[in-house]
């Protein structure tokens, strides 16, 4: 079975990044780490040509997720991602990474990453506009770290292939900015174009507005997207965050294996 290869940026702010790699690991890739060093501006050149030529070695470029300044939206470890994404060397290489279909991963402040810069839902590097999706503080202006449902509602994706629609999992999310914003427009083709992979929903899977069950408020209670190609995909909730004897007080279905699915699509 091939062993494919795993990038994770590991920059000032993220905080998840061995969760990440024990998850990857247990589905038989071969995972490395690579530290984005910002000491002064020799590393950060250095840093941002070593990024790029590994994404250009690599069948998974995965974004963790990450904890900054209280994870204000005005400093969040997200814009600092978007930042290094959006470098040109970096572009270049994540999409070359997609044109030799390799994919991208992005949990939690690593999927507003992929929001901030286009990525998702949009599949391609886009400028922002005022009508573009984005996440906000949550509806609350508190943070959460609680334990959510989540159902599936497309399985239109490497990351999402052993799925079944309407199948809910017990997922783990941790964010005070973690609000999904769409206008009616856009939401619609995400949903014609089967983009949305997750939503939050009730004890039943029905996807839910209500605060019990989408706590942050996320618009048409969407917890996670995929791109046009089903090749990038981000969420809210920690996927990373499994194991035996965990949540032992939490009932249902504790192991989204995304991860599992990932490696599978390079060994068809």
């Amino acid at each position: 079975m091939k062993k494919p290869f795993v990038l994770i940026p590991v920059f000032p702010v993220t905080n998840t990044e061995y969760d990440l790699v024990r998850a990857f690991e247990e589905a038989g890739a071969e995972v490395k780490m690579l530290v984005f060093r910002t000491l002064n501006e020799k590393e950060i050149e250095n840093s941002f040509a070593e990024l790029a030529a590994q994404i250009q070695k690599a069948d998974i470029l995965a974004l963790t997720g990450s904890f900054s300044a209280n994870d204000e939206p005005n400093s969040s470890g997200a814009k600092f991602m978007a930042n290094v994404l959006n470098n040109s060397l970096i572009k270049i290489a994540v999409e070359q990474l997609l044109i030799r279909n390799g994919l991208i991963l992005g949990i939690n402040n690593g999927f507003q990453a992929l929001v901030k810069v286009g990525l998702l839902p949009f599949g391609k590097f886009t400028e922002p506009t005022p009508e573009s999706p984005t996440l906000f503080r949550n509806e609350s202006n508190d943070y959460i770290s609680k334990i959510v449902q989540t159902v599936v509602s497309s399985a239109n994706s490497p990351w999402l292939s052993s799925f079944q629609t309407g199948e809910v999992h017990q997922i783990a999310i941790s964010h005070s900015e973690g609000k999904f914003v769409v206008n009616d427009e856009i939401a619609k083709q995400l949903f014609e174009n089967q983009q949305i992979a997750f939503q939050y929903c009730d004890f039943y899977g029905k996807p839910s507005v209500e605060p019990e069950h989408n706590p942050n408020g996320s618009c048409f209670s969407i917890e996670g997207l995929i791109s046009p190609c089903g090749k990038i995909l981000g969420k809210m909730g920690h996927s990373e965050r499994k194991g035996d004897n965990l949540y032992k007080n939490i009932c249902g279905n504790k192991s989204q294996d995304i991860f599992r699915n990932a490696v599978g699509y390079f060994n068809l």
